[in-house]
């Protein structure tokens, strides 16, 4: 096996690597939050972070349900005509996890227990989450502990837990308290009001990445009652009026006698086993549970819900359910998994990555997916465009019933993002840059609103989910009207010019926008955002001639559902071909936006690494007058416009704006890494990739504990799969053009192509593809640039041309010194606070300088 060329930033006496779960031998107190987040068990709709089970030990104890939400009004210091009035906050729901041990009336607490065993294991095939312990009481007594816990894939509103105990040495009185705890408003009898549900604790700094604190009752009691081992309570949101259910059976099964003492009010439910145990006798705990979940049906309807979940699950037995979820993942794993040859603690990454990934995204049926899943509360649970951008590309290849079921609820904000629209003066939807309703809940507009580019992102995510499907019913009853919505929002926002050039031609600008690097904000021409708007103006044209041209019945219907006419869609045309695409020829690269190169560099090498992140430690005023990135911006648009790029551009543009990106934003490494690896920088590409793969698992940006990073585990897969496996897809030509890294054996992964699942296995000088599922006789694709046919039955081998290596790194001294067009030079520096005497008093006497 070679070497891998990365250094594995785990601790492996901790976290041994195993190819197929993530497992912990060794407690450690120290980062609760960041190992919550990573034990975290969910299916799309409900999650759970991975608290222990006995409920004291923790960082921020959380169980979120996708959408269920809180409402605030955003107190803005100077208010505007169409600042976001409404904020929006996911909700922590009531938290079934509880199931606190008693041994000899002495409570077991990890952090000052005797464990003489201790292993925490996350199974990816199972989808479940264990747990053994051996723990010596303060008496001497050995008791061995087991449990499992689990979030249905395939029913969307379960999750099943137990708890199992064994007296090894001596008899002893043993107490189980199974309860469901409203830790949103409720009170915790260990730890006092909850900090309040959103991973933030006491003291914490600003920090825009976490989550809104609420204040006030949120979630109204309705109901609560107990019977025959059922638990019920019922609530309802405040000021959103959501409604919700939660509903648990609990069973023992034991030869051990045993008492039963319930308890419910407004806050709790407590289902407490007092057992007189055996030594050598196993007792076995079971609490099955089930949340539904509403905008306004009352919640005496949602119980009915619940019953008839948990009454399926009853006559069934809870084995049936752990065996569907083996089920599921097996068939998710045959269509999603990545191989990579030789690296086995990377292996074991990518499968934490994929598997977090799908816990997102399976069973957000109606909702987003959230920029944190159902793990934590980070970001206020909203939906960004992080999900069209980075996830929905795994989606759309792997699992496309689940892509469609995103892009389904896109088209459900339709309305709310026409109103936006029309409150911003423009014609056609304008979708949130941040939401859980579909209203715009971004405060801050300059990196909020201004993000117009969030509709080409839907709009590209709908043309690839489109032509990846094939999925035509799909294209003319809905996406056509996101497509031709998102056109309008273009054709109206830019306007004509002519050209400065010696060509005197019309050209389309597009000016007062933010792209996707938020340390560079409302601009004109920003590069990323014309090139996407082009795209997503030529996808609406040519999605429109397409139904016209198959099914001219459809068409009709379409144009007018949308009132529009063949005037209209040659304003896309038109538009579309014009636009501005800003080019330096002095410097030979694609400027940011038109103002970019007038700015000077930030010194990121010489800036002291305790101010970093820069969000955190500079005004954005400060920010925004340098040539400094928070991610990607133009090299992202090289990744997914690919083609309307030559390479030398590409290797251009690439080295002149990876060493002004901070990475201060988990989107960037991922989109560094594959256009990394297509221009050369092969060793670069390994590097960011293991930094985007690690992100939580390592912790690398110290806001793990708010949840996962979504956008970076879908992210990962497009490294792997478009980055090192050279993977493209321009308008359903599907081309490859691998960059395998001389540290990995080989590649192997899937794709589902218009109903074929197609396996690609890449080594150093060769690829290889199979047909292994699918009606189509043959496939056909490109492998740098030469067409190849793939058979059914018959595997597929082409011989690979090396590509040319490049080594080391770009760096700001390369860019430092050079000339502009005006023939002035580039500079780097690093913002500073000004020494004066008087600061300094002020400093010492007073405290720090306001906005330090």
């Amino acid at each position: 096996m070679r070497r891998a060329t990365t250094e594995d930033p785990l601790d492996r006496t901790r976290f041994p690597a195993d190819p197929w779960a993530l497992r912990e031998v060794r407690y450690d107190s120290g980062d609760l939050g960041k190992t919550e987040t990573l034990f975290a068990v969910g299916n799309g709709y409900l999650g759970l972070r991975g608290n222990v089970e006995e409920g004291r030990d923790t960082y921020a104890h959380g169980t979120f349900i996708n959408g269920f939400h809180e409402i605030w009004p955003i107190q803005h210091a100077e208010d505007a005509y169409g600042f976001a009035k409404v904020g929006q906050t996911i909700v922590n729901v009531p938290d079934p996890k509880i199931m606190r041990l008693y041994v000899d009336d002495e409570p077991l607490l990890l952090t000052v227990a005797d464990l003489e065993r201790y292993e925490r294991t996350l199974d990816f095939r199972d989808g479940v989450l264990t747990r053994e312990v051996l723990w010596r009481t303060p008496s001497g007594k050995r008791v061995h502990l087991r449990s499992r816990r689990m979030v249905s894939f395939s029913e969307r509103h379960l999750a099943v837990m137990d708890y199992e105990i064994t007296l090894l040495d001596a008899d002893a009185p043993v107490a189980i308290s199974c309860q469901i705890l409203n830790r949103q408003d409720g009170q915790d009898e260990y730890t006092g009001r909850t900090v309040n549900g959103h991973g933030l604790v006491p003291g914490a700094t600003f920090d825009p990445r976490r989550a809104a604190s609420l204040r006030g009752r949120i979630l109204e009691p309705v109901l609560n009652w107990e019977g025959d081992g059922r638990s019920v309570l019922g609530y309802r949101v405040a000021a959103s009026g959501m409604t919700l259910a939660v509903a648990a059976d609990h069973s023992i099964e034991t030869t051990d006698s045993y008492e039963i003492r319930t308890q419910t009010g407004d806050d709790l439910a407590k289902h407490v086993f007092r057992i007189d145990a055996t030594q050598g006798t196993t007792t076995r705990i079971t609490k099955v549970v089930s949340y539904h979940t509403s905008r306004g049906v009352p919640p005496p309807e949602l119980v009915d819900r619940c019953r008839r979940t948990l009454d399926r699950v009853k006559r069934a037995g809870t084995e049936s359910v752990f065996a569907a979820q083996r089920a599921w993942l097996d068939d998710f794993w045959a269509r999603s998994d990545v191989e990579i040859g030789g690296q086995p603690e990377l292996q074991q990454a990518v499968r934490w990555n994929l598997f977090q990934l799908i816990q997102a995204s399976a069973r957000a049926e109606g909702t987003g997916i959230p920029a944190k899943g159902v793990t934590g509360s980070g970001y206020d649970g909203h939906y960004f465009w992080d999900t069209e951008i980075y996830v929905l590309p795994f989606l759309t290849y792997t699992s496309p019933a689940f892509a469609r079921n995103a892009l389904r609820f896109r088209y459900t904000l339709l309305d709310a993002a026409r109103r936006r629209a029309w409150e911003l003066n423009q014609r056609g939807a304008l979708y949130p840059w941040r939401t859980i309703n579909g209203e715009e809940a971004s405060a801050y507009y300059a990196a909020g609103t201004a993000q117009y580019h969030i509709d080409a992102d839907i709009s590209h995510a709908v043309s690839q989910y489109v032509a990846a499907s094939g999925d035509r019913a799909f294209l003319e009853r809905e996406a056509i009207d996101i497509l031709v919505e998102t056109a309008r929002l273009w054709a109206d926002l830019g306007f004509w010019r002519r050209s400065a050039g010696s060509d005197g031609r019309e050209e389309f600008h597009i000016h007062g926008v933010t792209g996707p690097d938020e340390y560079t904000a409302v601009v004109n021409d920003n590069l990323f955002t014309n090139v996407m708007a082009r795209a997503n103006l030529r996808a609406a044209v040519r999605n429109l001639r397409r139904i016209e041209r198959e099914d001219p019945t459809a068409y009709v219907a379409v144009c007018r559902r949308l009132a529009l006419s063949a005037e209209e869609i040659e304003e896309f045309h038109s538009a579309a071909e014009a636009m501005h695409v800003p080019y330096d020829e002095n410097l030979g690269i694609h400027p940011q936006d038109d103002d970019f190169l007038s700015k000077e560099l930030w010194d990121l090498p010489n800036t002291p690494p305790d101010k970093r992140p820069l969000l955190l430690h500079y005004h954005p005023l400060v920010i925004y007058r340098h040539q400094v990135l928070k991610q990607a911006d133009v090299v992202l648009a090289l990744f997914l416009q690919g083609d309307e790029f030559s390479f030398e551009e590409k290797l251009a543009d690439f080295e002149y704006y990876d060493p002004l990106t901070t990475g201060d934003s988990t989107l960037s490494a991922v989109v560094q890494s594959i256009i990394a690896a297509e221009v050369g920088y092969s060793g670069l590409a390994e590097a960011y990739f293991s930094s985007a793969v690690y992100v939580d698992l390592a912790d690398l940006h110290h806001n793990a504990d708010a949840g996962v990073h979504v956008a970076s585990l879908g992210g990962v897969w497009n490294a792997l799969v478009a980055g090192f496996g050279g993977m493209r897809d321009y308008l359903a030509e599907w081309s490859f053009d691998p960059r395998l890294p001389s540290s990995w054996d080989h590649l192997t992964f899937r794709l589902c192509l218009q109903g074929n699942r197609l396996r690609v296995h890449v080594l150093e000088d060769s690829i290889t593809f199979d047909l292994e599922a699918g009606d189509d006789p043959h496939l056909r694709l490109v492998v740098q640039g030469e067409e190849v046919v793939v058979d059914r039955g018959t595997t597929l081998t082409v011989p690979l041309r090396r590509f040319d290596e490049r080594f080391g790194r770009p760096s700001v001294r390369d860019i430092e010194g050079s000339v502009r067009e005006d023939g002035s030079v580039i500079r780097a520096t690093v913002p500073s606070h000004p020494s004066h005497p008087e600061l300094e008093v002020w400093e010492v006497d007073r405290g720090p300088v306001p906005g330090s």
